[in-house]
């Protein structure tokens, strides 16, 4: 095992947050990795909002329906993408992919909160006054998990095939 898989395996989602601030220099890191996430066309349709504080953060998690633990998270980000590129979706869940790892690499927990296709996105994105050729895309609570709950995954012969599929 390397270092980077070995992060990927040890994420897990993260709902309770130590009352820690995740420092600044951490928070820019991981938008970096997210700028490098692969994108169509290298378009890099993405807009990344950081949300601290504390008033918005919990004006935020009022506004959706899964999310309600963002309140307690010491950073949100908002990634948004732009409505026009074909491929918004697909490259703005590969630059929150990239901050999930990032955040992982420093021990900050995340929780990926579903955002496109959600009735709340457009709530978020005039609460947070992005421009409106935005969408939302997800939403991602983070800091440094209170608690560790590890969920079982299932095997790899259950998830995958080679060449074709084949019933037992």
């Amino acid at each position: 095992m390397n270092v980077g898989t070995t992060i990927i395996k040890c994420r897990h989602s993260v709902r309770s947050y130590k009352p820690v601030p995740v420092e600044d220099t951490i928070i820019r890191d991981a938008i970096e990795c997210a700028r490098f996430a692969p994108t169509a066309m290298n378009l890099q349709p993405w807009l990344i909002g950081v949300i601290r504080e504390r008033g918005m953060l919990e004006k935020v998690a009022g506004l959706t329906d899964h999310g309600r633990f963002i309140a307690d998270a010491p950073v949100c980000f908002a990634v948004f993408g732009e409505r026009k590129a074909k491929y918004y979706l697909e490259d703005c869940c590969a630059a929150t992919e990239n901050l999930i790892i990032a955040l992982q690499s420093y021990g900050v927990g995340s929780c990926w909160v579903a955002g496109d296709k959600k009735e709340y996105a457009e709530p978020v994105r005039r609460l947070l006054r992005v421009p409106d050729h935005y969408t939302l895309v997800s939403l991602l609570p983070a800091g440094y998990p209170a608690d560790i709950a590890l969920q079982k995954k299932k095997e790899q012969d259950e998830i995958v095939f080679f060449d074709q599929y084949k019933e037992d």
